[in-house]
């Protein structure tokens, strides 16, 4: 990728548009996220659902103080979901991030603002995560049809989820070393926090403790809206909380990742 001719003379509201341009084709070129989208996200779905069956589940809503006797299957497909978007956003955006580090140093040191580059890469990352959130709610629609209002609560807990993994790819991608550490993370801690929110695999989904996890607000909103008809802002508030704690932190890295390329003026 080359940088372009004009960047260091280019006036500050021409470089946001350019960064930005950037940012996105990065995140959005991955092909092989592209493939796990479009085959995997179905299959998850429909090897989730036949493996819960209709059994019965207890589900505790924090808000309210209540425990719910759901289906099984609606858990565990809103579960499948959240699982795949954590894989798949998370990768996506931390391979863009590791592969376009250097160039970003080129950028800065071309005279783009670094704050310019980090509005980019947050706008950036929040354009295709929200996109592979909506494709994710649509295909779930082949498998259960919650309503218009549960679908989309669901839509909206699975955006939170999508920005909270999307952040943490960020995070990731400008701190550790190797390729291997960061799919490592993502993968082991996005199949470990949504595991442990479904009753069916986890006897103990009930319990307190897990409200410490980052899919605890998601979840409790997307099931909350979907299966009881209870809206609870402020679960998915905690969920744009962990998006923006992570997102903060891997925006710190990033400014001084590349701040000592910058030209002394």
């Amino acid at each position: 990728m080359s940088l372009p001719d004009t960047a260091a003379g280019r006036p500050l509201y021409g470089q946001f548009p350019t960064a930005l341009r950037f940012s996105v084709r990065e995140q959005s070129r991955n092909r092989l996220a592209a493939l796990l989208l479009g085959l995997f996200v179905p299959a998850w779905y429909l090897l989730m659902t036949s493996i819960a069956g209709d059994k019965g589940l207890d589900f505790k809503l924090y808000a309210t103080g209540e425990t719910l006797r759901v289906d099984g299957r609606h858990v565990t497909l809103i579960t499948a979901g959240m699982n795949s978007l954590t894989m798949i956003s998370g990768f996506v955006v931390f391979d863009a991030v590791r592969k376009a580090l250097n160039f970003d140093r080129r950028l800065a040191f071309a005279g783009f603002r670094e704050t310019t580059l980090i509005g980019a890469k947050l706008l950036a990352i929040t354009i295709v995560t929200t996109s592979i959130a909506l494709y994710t709610a649509l295909a779930l629609l082949i498998y259960w049809r919650p309503g218009f209002t549960g679908w989309g609560t669901v839509l909206l807990g699975f955006m939170a989820m999508t920005l909270t993994y999307g952040a943490l790819g960020l995070l990731l991608g400008v701190l550790v070393k190797n390729d291997l550490e960061g799919f490592f993370l993502i993968i082991m801690g996005g199949l470990t926090d949504t595991f442990l929110q479904n009753p069916l695999g986890n006897p103990a989904a009930n319990k307190p403790a897990l409200q410490y996890f980052p899919s605890f607000g998601p979840m409790q909103f997307s099931v909350g809206g979907s299966l009881a008809d209870t809206v609870m802002w402020r679960y998915l508030g905690i969920g744009c909380a962990w998006a923006a704690g992570f997102a903060l932190v891997g925006l710190v890295v990033f400014h001084f990742r590349t701040r000592s390329r910058r030209p002394t003026r």
